[in-house]
């Protein structure tokens, strides 16, 4: 967490975990077997991956980046489509969401009512990132217009957009599509939208993943700056094009990774901060308070 910091709009950033996930190790890191190949036969998962939810509080608001996964997914028979995208979701993940790591719980917990946040920041619209929509019923929920798009295609289901879990948003939902920004700090990106028109909260484009999915630039005195990316990577101190995930257009993700490195070489100390990554918390950690790193 950042102390509250004198002069700028950004009171904390917090990180909070709705559970954690396995995933085949093929999925964090790519390699050389196509994707159907290693989900129908990899019998290997990965140690247990947080699903990170990002809690900003902004002068202007209380803002999630991510929604998390819905315990009803570990509780209810019913969550997951039957069939063949059943079994595809059954070989993809295996959760794991216990008592108490609800959202509504944890933000509790950390001192805010959901019915207090306003914004969600929507990554991508696989259920990981968008579960528990429903559990904050004031907030107005971001997502580009190419992800809501993609959410609407003939076969999404089986791509991992389970529609009915994302229509409990209802009419909250807000597709935004990126415009030409005079940001010469966000170069190498030239576009995004600026959620709150002061510079401290830029969402951008980065499509790889799903062709839709974005990141959000994160900016404010007294800390470094921090960009909380979805499944852009699952293990950011080994981010780089040598390192990809291995669900997504390998085009899109190269050339989005290629841009956050860009970016980081304009802003010294960028972090990295991923929805499932172990060391997403230490990350965040030493970004916000250099003087009290983690061991």
């Amino acid at each position: 967490m950042t102390p509250g910091v004198e002069g700028g709009p950004i009171r904390t950033i917090t990180v909070l975990s709705t559970g954690s996930v396995r995933i085949r190790p093929e999925h964090g890191h790519r390699n050389w077997k196509p994707a159907p190949l290693w989900l129908l036969t990899s019998r290997e998962w990965t140690d247990p991956c947080p699903i990170n939810v990002y809690v900003i509080e902004h002068e202007a608001g209380l803002v999630l980046f991510d929604a998390g996964q819905d315990r009803r997914s570990v509780t209810d028979d019913d969550y997951y489509p039957g069939g063949l995208a059943g079994l595809v979701y059954r070989r993809l993940a295996e959760f794991s969401i216990d008592e108490g790591e609800d959202l509504p719980t944890l933000l509790r917990a950390q001192g805010h009512d959901p019915a207090e946040v306003t914004h969600v920041v929507t990554s991508h619209l696989h259920q990981d990132h968008m579960g528990c929509v429903a559990d904050v019923p004031n907030a107005e929920l971001l997502v580009s217009a190419d992800e809501w798009k993609a959410m609407q295609a003939r076969g999404a289901e089986i791509n991992g957009y389970l529609r009915r879990h994302i229509e409990a948003g209802g009419d909250r939902w807000r597709q935004i599509e990126f415009e030409h920004l005079d940001d010469a700090d966000i170069a190498p990106f030239t576009s995004g939208v600026d959620l709150f028109g002061d510079g401290s909260m830029v969402i951008l484009p980065t499509p790889g993943h799903t062709t839709g999915s974005l990141s959000m630039l994160v900016r404010s005195p007294g800390f470094d700056p921090v960009i909380l990316v979805g499944d852009l990577t699952f293990d950011a101190p080994h981010f780089g094009c040598d390192h990809l995930p291995g669900i997504g257009s390998l085009g899109s993700l190269r050339e989005s990774t290629t841009l956050v490195e860009g970016l980081a070489a304009r802003l010294p100390g960028l972090a990295v901060c991923a929805t499932h990554d172990p060391a997403a918390a230490g990350i965040l950690h030493r970004a916000t308070d250099p003087d009290h790193p983690v061991e």
